[in-house]
């Protein structure tokens, strides 16, 4: 019994490695999550550059989503082949740049800069999550996982509500709330320095080597892993399904999220508010989003019920909604109900996307979370940089203003409840087919 006691004592006393990198991660995860400034990125870009709002949504925040995609694509080739952690530094140090050149810069140029690594700062962010699958043991991915997810989350709602407090007491202005986003990157950056190097890797370090030079037959057989992996995952109509839903809503979610600052602006500015108090519930109404979403995704998980018989009507019902709820934001003369509509759009797209990513998982090889879900990714992107170019910019699309933006946005997710009909119906036809084959 002493012994076991002994035994016991020892496990409480001295933390297991897995749980050591868990503080690590979830460390980073909450200062780069720290960002009290972004609820107000929009004024304060337009209120310290001498640039009109208009300047603003169409040249300005355009840019870090053309150079997302851009950076992306180069991100997600080489992640793998650098295995992750120089990725994360350099994350870290992106993000430091950015709002070092929004505190301290005045130029258009300098600006412009500060949103191509604004770009890159949110692209890079992908070596975090797979760092995560080839570092941590199997068995404690849950666990690592959910307390990663935690520790985003409180830095997320933690700043909003911060910059709200600040703001709505006169205590920093929008240029001010930079310096603290500015100091919580630089320590995120000193942060990911301190993770411990991976030494395997999916693809191309397969085996933890003295001698990691890549030969030809790597190059080959990491390759040729890859092609097997998108073979076997997106062959599977199930996993093809939900994975297009999955594209489609995030590209739509990230759109929609990118230009609300400007639709809220031009919701007051029509309303004849005094325009020192514009966005004044930004912080608090992101911060509200944050717990939304984290407790649609907490809930997501405790719902039992058969997804391969329902899932396309769950889809299509969501996307439903979600595209009513932007709707009435693109109508409404209230800033107030603009809010919430963004914050019930924004907590059915956490909950749905839990889900969705769920029964991905349940489908795919465990090697090959990264390869889909960074793949469904890129074409996330690449569907929202097409909304860019179609309805934003005026060099090439339709340069629409913020409310027939988001007439548009809400259409599309209309769109994507429609497509999830016919697919419904047809899976629903076949499945009848073959039913009647049964039994003839």
């Amino acid at each position: 019994m002493s012994e076991r006691l002994k035994y016991m004592c020892e496990r409480l006393s001295v933390p297991q490695p897995w749980k050591k990198l868990s503080i690590i991660l979830c460390g980073f995860a909450f200062f780069k999550e720290f960002r009290p400034s972004e609820p107000f990125i929009f004024e304060f870009i337009a209120g310290n550059w001498d640039l009109g709002r208009e300047d603003v949504m169409r040249h300005v925040l355009p840019t870090k989503n053309y150079v997302y995609l851009t950076i992306f694509i180069l991100v997600f080739l080489i992640n793998d082949l650098v295995i992750y952690k120089t990725l994360i530094i350099y994350l870290g140090l992106s993000g430091s740049v950015v709002f070092g050149l929004l505190l301290w810069t005045t130029d258009y140029l300098e600006l412009q800069i500060s949103q191509i690594f604004y770009g890159t700062f949110m692209a890079t962010e992908v070596a975090y999550y797979t760092y995560i699958y080839a570092k941590v043991p199997t068995e404690f991915y849950q666990q690592v996982t959910s307390h990663t997810r935690a520790a985003l989350l409180v830095g997320r709602a933690l700043s909003g509500f911060l910059a709200q407090i600040l703001v709505s007491f006169d205590a920093m202005d929008y240029r001010e709330l930079n310096y603290i986003t500015f100091a919580a990157l630089i320590a995120a950056t000193i942060w990911a320095i301190f993770l411990p190097s991976v030494q395997k890797s999916i693809y191309f370090h397969r085996m933890q080597e003295e001698n990691q030079h890549l030969t030809a037959s790597k190059y080959k057989t990491a390759f040729s892993l890859m092609k097997k992996h998108f073979i076997d995952s997106f062959s599977n109509k199930y996993v093809l399904r939900w994975s297009i839903w999955w594209a489609l809503a995030t590209a739509g979610f990230i759109q929609v999220q990118v230009y609300i600052q400007p639709l809220w602006s031009e919701i007051q500015k029509e309303s004849n508010s005094d325009e020192e108090n514009f966005n004044i519930y930004n912080g608090a109404v992101e911060a509200i989003l944050t717990i939304i979403g984290a407790l649609g995704a907490l809930g997501a998980g405790f719902i039992k019920t058969d997804w391969k018989h329902k899932g396309e009507l769950m889809l299509c019902v969501c996307s439903l909604f979600g595209g009513a709820f932007i709707l009435i934001c693109s109508q409404t003369t209230s800033v107030v109900v603009s809010y919430v509509c963004y914050v019930l759009f924004g907590g059915l797209y956490h909950f749905m996307i839990t889900i969705a990513s769920a029964e991905i998982a349940k489908f795919i090889m465990e090697d090959s979370y990264g390869l889909v879900f960074g793949l469904n990714t890129l074409v996330a992107l690449t569907c929202q940089t097409f909304l860019t170019l179609c309805f934003v910019t005026g060099d090439l699309g339709l340069a629409l203003s913020p409310r027939d933006q988001y007439l548009v946005y809400g259409i599309y997710h209309i769109i994507i409840s429609a497509l999830y009909i016919v697919i419904g119906l047809t899976a629903w036809m076949r499945s009848n087919r073959d039913i009647q084959k049964t039994y003839t």
